[in-house]
């Protein structure tokens, strides 16, 4: 399968291979994914035609200033039946009632317009006036967020940030993709993306992937990174004392055992090992943690801390100290 969509995205997207897989580890593991890049990297473009190869229903939502959290969820209206003289509300299902749902440029609005997606996000469901409705399975949230505007942006609230999965970075492309991406897109033949993949038998990959055996000693090395990134632990790393003001919790733990169990499960192997866990570390733990004032002063980044935090872990699985 992971082939067949790299091909298919392939086709209208140029490169971003380590983005794509990004994203087909989220949609295994059952997560979300956020996607960061300067505008015009084909961030849209690539989740719309994900959906298209996954043959999903997919919405976008436009986040704006002025979006209300109704405008994501739904509202009640009121409806009246003549026949019988009544009044009666009815649920409106909003645009978020999708399989995949693009929420594009999060940070534009403002957080209680984000709020109203951690239910939908951690629960897969909506409740209103009262009523809880289930979202459709499977469910796939991808956000995108410019890192270099700040005027009319707001910064997505830590809550909100764990909710995702992954983090992926979207860089610019290489001279020959970039040649090859105005060659494709100035022409009038448009791709067409082919559906490889049916709704059944991706429910069926992400129950396979929850049954995908892991070793305590590799659970143990993700509950070890996590908690060398809390600075006020015992267990945290000098790199964390020095340049974190706060570090990721338990749910990162969840989200680095299942990302490793989707990339092994997407690589035919059987078990996940240690490597599994490092590669899908920068992806989990650089948008979960908070850089001091200190690590800002002398120019270190989340993913800067993160890196030397993975590098150490090799030492630990060498001296077993996990």
């Amino acid at each position: 399968m992971a082939s067949d969509l790299r091909q298919e995205v392939g086709k209208r997207v140029i490169g971003q291979q380590e983005v794509i897989d990004g994203l087909l580890l989220a949609l295994l593991a059952n997560g979300h994914a956020l996607l960061v890049g300067v505008p015009g990297l084909a961030k849209t473009l690539l989740v719309s035609t994900l959906a298209e190869a996954l043959d999903l229903d997919f919405s976008r939502i436009q986040f704006t200033p002025d979006l209300m959290p109704t405008d994501i969820t739904g509202s009640e209206v009121m409806e009246e039946d003549r026949a019988a003289g009544t009044r009666i509300f009815r649920f409106v299902k909003g645009p978020i009632f999708a399989n995949v749902v693009l929420a594009d440029e999060i940070n534009r609005t403002p957080p209680k317009t984000q709020a109203a997606l951690l239910q939908s996000m951690q629960e897969r469901a909506v409740t209103a006036a009262g009523n809880t409705y289930a979202m459709p399975a499977p469910f796939f949230v991808l956000a995108t967020r410019n890192p270099i505007e700040q005027e009319g942006t707001y910064p997505l609230p830590e809550a909100q940030l764990d909710r995702f999965m992954f983090e992926l970075r979207i860089d610019y492309p290489s001279r020959e993709e970039e040649e090859a991406v105005a060659l494709q897109t100035t022409g009038a033949h448009i791709p067409q993306v082919r559906p490889v993949v049916s709704t059944e038998r991706i429910l069926e990959l992400q129950q396979f992937v929850r049954r995908v055996p892991v070793a305590p000693s590799v659970a143990a090395l993700a509950v070890r990174l996590v908690r060398s990134t809390r600075p006020e632990s015992d267990e945290a790393a000098d790199v964390a004392r020095r340049y974190l003001a706060w570090g990721a919790g338990p749910r990162a733990s969840q989200s680095l055992v299942l990302g490793a169990k989707a990339r092994a499960a997407s690589r035919g192997e059987p078990v996940p090992t240690f490597d599994d866990v490092r590669a899908v570390g920068q992806a989990v733990l650089a948008h979960r943690v908070v850089p001091s004032f200190e690590a800002e002063a002398e120019g270190v980044s989340a993913r800067d801390v993160v890196a030397e935090l993975l590098d150490e872990s090799r030492r630990w699985s060498r001296e077993s100290k996990i």
